[in-house]
């Protein structure tokens, strides 16, 4: 049911550092076209790290750990977005399936895999409890022993919230050169991390510790090198533009990305696209430092 990559699985023999990618970025968050274009650059910032690229997807009745850039060209608008719930249904139906940060934690923590990359993690959405909307990727994360890297929590949602939630479930939130949670597009604002850490080898080491001790996912928070403070109103904007328009559930996301970027004049797609492979580039460096530990 899992087919793994023979780059992925020399590296693995090798004892070289992987990075796990998702592939929900390559087919709902970013214009048609562009997608692609992020994975590539993302696996390459992941070789640029000194670690192994894996994006992770459903295809043709298997889990790919690994795909090829021909098969990452089958991810687009049509794929069916994977969570942790979805894996089985999505191989067995033969589906393309595009994997979540949850789904692709779940992928992670059969397939043995230590470290992902991604955008911004998913967590509690704003009004909770009405509608009572939680991301599955914190309970994925809690429960898989491995870092994420990202840029904080994705925008769209209560990022207090996420905190102190992650906080209940016992996921350490190490901040990148920064003493706060970074608002996604912004740098600054969010609750206080757990822990800051100033190098690549420190949080490998974290990482190591934390997994000595039997507990679960980290979370390595990295700033957006250019932090754009004056988005969060248009994300109100975008918001309620998709309830007026009767958008719900996993559509929100998608829906609402394209509207900032389309109302930002491109300015969250360049930030979007900038920090998604900073975060690729750095996910490569800690599994580089775990490696050679």
């Amino acid at each position: 049911m899992i087919r793994v990559a023979e780059e992925v699985q020399e590296a693995r023999r090798a004892g070289r550092g992987v990075v796990a990618l998702e592939t929900t970025l390559v087919a709902h968050g970013f214009p048609p076209g562009d997608g692609i274009e992020v994975a590539l650059a993302s696996e390459q910032a992941v070789r640029g790290g000194g670690a192994v690229p894996a994006t992770i997807g459903v295809l043709d009745g298997e889990v790919v750990v690994g795909l090829s850039a021909e098969e990452l060209g089958r991810f687009d608008a049509s794929a069916r977005k994977v969570g942790p719930r979805d894996l089985a249904a999505a191989s067995v139906q033969g589906a393309v399936g595009a994997t979540t940060v949850g789904g692709t934690l779940a992928v992670c923590r059969a397939a043995g895999l230590l470290f992902l990359a991604t955008g911004g993690l998913g967590g509690v959405h704003r009004g909770w409890p009405s509608p009572p909307d939680v991301s599955a990727d914190l309970g994925a994360l809690a429960a898989t022993q491995i870092l994420v890297v990202s840029s904080g929590v994705k925008s769209l949602l209560d990022v207090p919230a996420t905190g102190e939630l992650l906080e209940t479930l016992g996921v350490p939130v190490l901040g990148w050169r920064t003493d706060a949670l970074p608002l996604f597009y912004a740098a600054r604002g969010g609750p206080p991390v757990s822990a800051r850490v100033e190098s690549a080898a420190e949080a490998a080491r974290i990482a190591e510790a934390h997994w000595k001790l039997g507990r679960g996912g980290l979370l390595l928070a990295r700033p957006p090198e250019e932090s754009l403070d004056d988005v969060e109103p248009l994300i109100e904007r975008g918001l309620a533009e998709a309830a007026a328009s009767g958008v719900h559930g996993q559509a929100v996301t998608p829906f609402v990305l394209a509207w900032l970027h389309r109302e930002s004049g491109g300015r969250t797609l360049r930030a979007n696209r900038e920090l998604v492979i900073g975060n690729a580039r750095l996910a490569g460096e800690v599994a580089a430092a775990a490696a050679a530990a």
